[in-house]
């Protein structure tokens, strides 16, 4: 079983991050990961995306076409990836950038106000790990009762802890940025209350 995640917004939003983060939580706790990222020429304000594959077996393309998650940090991205989602996946946008809801019926959408949470926080720059935390949340959510019909591939892969992803967290910003570790797992924490 596979999990196709896309991660989209615009270059200094931590948009790659994110899906490093997920990707070295998942190889924590033994799963198969692929990342690939996009990105326009400009250092910041241009487009970021990168496609996440998580496995529980080997994964046989790094390619997200139809992913049965987007994480959408601003307009653009929602704008060009809301159709690639696929059939009964989930959607979640930045609320306090995106001014519009999805069109699609046919997914889950969850609307997570990034920036007024980070903002809440004190610190402006958490707004990744706001959305970070609110897909971790996403994931742990399970279908109820008789007759709910097929999990989507996005419930089916067992979801990563959020341990791990403090783990994560710890391991990309090295002793010498570990002061930031409790402002970022308090991100996470708040964009879960959020799903």
């Amino acid at each position: 079983m596979e999990t196709q995640v896309l991660f989209a917004g615009f270059g200094g939003q931590g948009v790659l991050l994110m899906g490093q983060l997920l990707c070295k939580a998942a190889m924590h706790e033994d799963l198969e990961v692929s990342w690939m990222p996009s990105y326009g020429p400009e250092m910041r304000g241009g487009e970021a995306n990168c496609g996440v594959v998580v496995a529980d077996e080997p994964i046989g393309s790094p390619l997200v076409t139809e992913p049965d998650v987007a994480v959408l940090m601003n307009r653009p991205s929602l704008d060009k990836f809301e159709s690639t989602v696929a059939p009964g996946g989930a959607l979640l946008y930045n609320s306090s950038l995106i001014d519009r809801a999805p069109k699609r019926e046919d997914i889950r959408v969850v609307a997570v106000p990034c920036n007024e949470i980070a903002s809440e926080l004190g610190n402006a720059r958490v707004a990744n790990m706001v959305m970070l935390g609110a897909y971790n949340a996403l994931t742990k959510q399970r279908p109820g009762g008789a007759g709910s019909g097929a999990v989507p591939n996005w419930m089916a892969l067992r979801p990563i802890s959020l341990e791990s992803l403090v783990y994560a967290l710890r391991a990309t910003l090295g002793k010498e940025k570990e002061r930031l570790i409790p402002i970022n797992q308090k991100a996470m924490e708040a964009g879960a209350r959020c799903v």
